[in-house]
């Protein structure tokens, strides 16, 4: 059964544990249990919050990072890009 069929508490409960397990990003555990970022992100930050007060708390330290972190992995993105379509030409 795909976690997307799962409840709403088993399901946060599963996406938060894999976030702090692998210091995963939103997208990348989105893409791993086939749900949208935006069903990660409402489960992660408002639905974890009432069922498991101790992996949300560490749930919230893996986001913090990620912010802090989004413009190095947006510019490495941007660098690959770039170099990949210049390699062609």
């Amino acid at each position: 059964m795909p976690v997307s069929d799962w409840g709403g508490r088993a399901r946060c409960v599963v996406l938060g544990e894999y976030l702090v397990e692998h210091q995963a990003t939103v997208r990348s555990a989105a893409a791993v249990y086939g749900v949208s970022k935006s069903t990660v992100h409402k489960d992660v930050t408002q639905t974890l919050r009432f069922v498991n007060k101790r992996l949300y708390a560490e749930v919230q330290q893996v986001l913090l990072k990620n912010k802090q972190e989004r413009h190095l992995r947006g510019g490495e993105a941007t660098r690959i890009k770039y170099s990949e379509k210049h390699a062609g030409a």
